[in-house]
């Protein structure tokens, strides 16, 4: 309760108290066994309200006892004071010594088995082959390298969000000129380009979001799903359908066919395989739009949240493209895999016997819909007339060579303030400053930050003035962490390099900038009734631009708004209302 984030100093006795109740543990360990044993032996003879009371007891004590070792072993940082031997290019010290290089090399190569083994717990439950071993080591440099230069425990980044939304809505309060605006005054044609992309839109979002299968349906129809899948469960697989993967009692496709309103005869290909790099899709003819659509399935299982943080970058080399440039690494080996089901198993040469006049869509949501555009690239050259809807993907996807060439044939889609469409190295790079800078500076305990926020959050209200070392003090100026930031960063993280001190010039950046692809529809939401009232809420959609996804922002809808629900009641919401003024 003493002190505050960066000022330990008042509770400088709380870790010798932690560590006598860790060994408390002890005598909870033997209690819980003699407990298990004693309830198991049959030849015990008492009440059954004591036995019941003792039960009860020992299984308490037991979930106690397994939370707190897997919170230990994922939470606990091993390294403990060998953090502050980590070194970048931007200290001046002196590593020429070879005892010094070998020690900081060791350090390094502790935090990636740190980080590796905390990933395979996290992911014990799936089979691990070379391609798992290969993304656990990849995934662990990543996180190594982000937080090798913050000394924060959860609590603290939690209060950190606290505070930054707060803030946020603060400024958000303040008149200034909006953020997003074109270049040029929107005319008619911009107009009525917007509101067909946006009936596009709302069709195939249907496509994209029936790729999640009996997940996704079970989800929006919670009272009636099974009934109507139920009937389905017993009727035999279409013939007509090349259907790979597991799909036990036809559940997934029969998933697909309610939300797509398809017949069985209208899809060429569908594949529920699933592993890291692989994920599903299906190959269906629209006849409505008369299209042959390729819809790539979002983010559902350990596997794809893999293939989501392998985001190392790698070169994307096309022939006849001048425009190579980088990409997201785990997305584009799953665009290269649905690539070689797609051209070397001649599905689509299929698809365009049965309908050669169609053309060709590629639509994902999520992890399908970066997927999607980096796949929508590759066929380019092959199908000029090629179009691609990405529903949410991820911010961090392609370099901007890349991007600037996608916007004549992909149209991304983003509500709100999608996390995930945001979500790139140096907006984490630049919230992970955010936070820090926040906290250091702010005067009061944690725990009446983590109070007032958890109030603010659920019942709104005015955002709070914490006193922070900030006041009166622009803080753009601020190019050097405060004091109390340096007691939480190890060494100065690259983050806090200026635009003034033009990083690029000297040194290359840390994390090389990737951005979303093609045009962008951002759609917010206009007017709500209250907080926790979703009903009778307005949209309105714009063209908006790449800066305008420069920053994370911190709400309580920044991962609601990239549920596809949310975005296929944002798109019909609009569609309709569009089909209303035409009318009119």
């Amino acid at each position: 309760i003493s002190g505050t984030i960066s000022n330990p100093g008042p509770r400088k006795s709380l870790p010798k108290l932690l560590y006598t109740r860790l060994f408390l543990y002890l005598p909870e360990l033997i209690w819980a066994v003699v407990g298990a044993v004693w309830v198991s032996d049959s030849s015990v003879h008492c009440e059954k309200t004591v036995i019941n009371v003792i039960i009860v007891t020992v299984i308490a004590s037991w979930v106690i006892i397994i939370v707190t070792v897997i919170g230990i072993l994922i939470v606990f940082d091993p390294l403990g004071g060998k953090k502050t031997f980590y070194l970048t290019d931007g200290i001046d010290r002196n590593l020429e010594s070879s005892q010094s290089g070998q020690l900081l090399y060791n350090v390094k190569n502790s935090a990636t088995r740190v980080w590796e083994k905390r990933i395979r717990l996290l992911c014990c439950c799936i089979v691990q082959d070379d391609d798992h071993r290969v993304a656990f080591t990849s995934i662990a440099e990543l996180f190594r390298a982000y937080f090798s230069d913050t000394d924060l425990v959860p609590s603290d980044v939690a209060a950190g969000l606290t505070l930054l939304h707060q803030e946020q809505d603060k400024m958000e309060s303040c008149p200034k000129d909006p953020e997003e605006v074109l270049c040029h005054s929107p005319s008619s044609l911009v107009t009525d380009d917007l509101d067909l992309e946006l009936e596009n839109a709302a069709h195939y979002m249907l496509f994209a979001a029936a790729a999640y299968g009996w997940p996704y349906y079970i989800y929006t129809n919670p009272f009636t799903a099974l009934c109507k899948l139920s009937g389905d469960c017993c009727r035999r697989r279409p013939t007509d359908s090349d259907i790979t993967g597991s799909d036990r009692h036809n559940f997934h496709f029969g998933s697909i066919l309610k939300m797509t309103g398809l017949q069985y005869r209208d899809f060429i290909h569908i594949s529920f395989h699933n592993k890291i790099y692989e994920i599903p899709f299906f190959v269906a003819l629209d006849h409505k739009k008369e299209a042959i659509v390729v819809a790539v399935r979002g983010t559902l299982s350990f596997e794809d949240v893999l293939t989501d943080l392998s985001a190392d970058c790698e070169d994307l080399t096309l022939e006849d493209v001048l425009e190579n440039g980088f990409v997201h690494k785990g997305i584009t080996q799953a665009a290269n895999y649905i690539y070689r089901k797609l051209i070397n198993d001649g599905i689509l040469n299929q698809a365009f016997t049965i309908a050669p006049e169609y053309k060709l869509v590629i639509v994902g949501h999520s992890l399908g819909g970066g997927t999607a555009s980096v796949l929508a690239i590759m066929l380019r050259n092959s199908f000029p007339t090629l179009r691609c809807y990405a529903f949410s993907p991820p911010g961090g996807l392609l370099s901007k060579s890349l991007a600037d060439y996608t916007k004549h044939f992909i149209v991304s889609v983003i509500v709100g303030k999608d996390l995930v469409a945001r979500l790139s190295m140096p907006n984490m790079e630049d919230l992970k400053r955010r936070i820090v800078r926040i906290v250091a500076n702010c005067n009061r305990p944690k725990y009446q930050i983590l109070l007032r926020g958890c109030w603010y959050e659920v019942f709104g209200g005015d955002p709070d003035n914490f006193p922070t070392e900030l006041d009166g003090t622009s803080q753009g100026a601020l190019t050097q962490p405060l004091l109390a930031e340096e007691s939480l960063m190890v060494h100065r993280s690259p983050s806090y390099n200026t635009l003034e001190d033009e990083p690029h010039l000297s040194s290359p950046p840390q994390y090389p900038h990737l951005y979303l692809p093609g045009r962008i529809i951002h759609i917010v939401e206009e007017s709500s009734c209250s907080r926790l009232c979703s009903s009778d809420i307005k949209y309105t959609a714009r063209w908006s631009n790449q800066t305008a996804f420069s920053s994370i922002l911190i709400s309580p809808k920044m991962v609601t708004d990239h549920m596809p629900d949310v975005v296929l009641k944002a798109l019909n919401s609009l569609s309709q209302e569009h089909g209303s003024c035409t009318s009119c």
